[in-house]
């Protein structure tokens, strides 16, 4: 192709995925133990999950212009265009920072495009965006034609998603203190989605962890297309389990042909902590 799909890695693919569908990635750092990783193994992210529950921390960081420029630059230097399809802007400055380093190459680089579009999405919620403009990509839509069609699309990109502990969410500040209390007494988890600015939003309540799981499922069926939900994603934080179950709901009450279940990365996971559980598919609305 004459262009190049550049993205992030709070898509949360396998490190693998992203070469086997020819992305250019931007790599975030998560510090862990004193160290900054940035390859995020399956066996990796089991470890940091399981560093979290006995006490550990991590810190994160977003992109920077100079993050996004060293991997934009070799796409444009190869005489390809680029497509760069960054993280949420209402979770982080990723957006931002593309935008900026995209201005400066332009400058640099007169005779190529560089289109940034801010995905509103997160983790494989934007795994999921990506995934199918991959597929646009391959069907042999323009570099014009495929930032459109994401645009037009990114708002059918719903987000649903569970925790098992609301300590971490309390820390990165998405409740408050005495919520985080009180639900963790009452075994009251919080069913959140992100909605159409991007945000990480609260909207309803379950007792108990299987409630929870249930309610996810429950919530596709409010807003899901019969007719393209033929692939599903879903993430966890060193729960498999958890998400198998949700993978027999949805595909015992939708007819769900492909479910992709993988980790939640260590960007968001650090953020939503072990336990987390997230549900993604294309809907009327989110």
């Amino acid at each position: 192709m004459s262009y190049k799909i550049v993205t992030d890695t709070c898509c949360d693919f396998p490190m693998d995925m992203y070469a086997e569908l020819d992305l250019a990635v931007v790599r975030l750092a998560v510090l862990y133990k004193g160290e900054n990783h940035k390859d995020y193994t399956e066996a990796w992210l089991k470890d940091m999950f399981a560093g979290l529950r006995q006490g550990e921390t991590t810190a994160t960081s977003a992109a920077n212009p100079e993050d996004w420029a060293t991997v934009i630059e070799p796409v444009l230097q190869a005489g390809q265009d680029a497509l760069v399809l960054s993280f949420s802007s209402g979770l982080s400055t990723s957006y931002q920072s593309a935008v900026i380093a995209a201005g400066d190459l332009q400058e640099k680089y007169p005779d190529r495009k560089i289109l940034v579009v801010d995905t509103l999405a997160a983790s494989l919620g934007q795994g999921l965006l990506v995934w199918y403009a991959c597929q646009k990509r391959d069907q042999g839509l323009s570099l014009e034609e495929l930032a459109a069609w994401v645009e037009e699309n990114r708002l059918h990109l719903c987000h649903w998603f569970t925790v098992d502990d609301l300590m971490y969410l309390k820390r990165g500040g998405r409740v408050s203190a005495a919520t985080a209390l009180v639900g963790t007494m009452l075994q009251i988890k919080p069913v959140l989605h992100v909605d159409d600015e991007g945000h990480l939003i609260n909207t309803a309540k379950a007792r108990g962890r299987k409630g929870s799981i249930e309610a996810l499922a429950a919530k596709m069926g409010q807003t899901y297309y019969p007719d393209k939900n033929d692939t599903v994603f879903i993430c966890h934080g060193d729960c498999l389990a958890d998400a198998q179950y949700l993978e027999k709901l949805v595909k015992e009450k939708y007819g769900v042909k492909n479910v992709f279940i993988y980790y939640v990365g260590a960007v968001i996971g650090s953020h939503s902590g072990p336990g987390t559980l997230a549900l993604f598919y294309l809907g009327e609305h989110r």
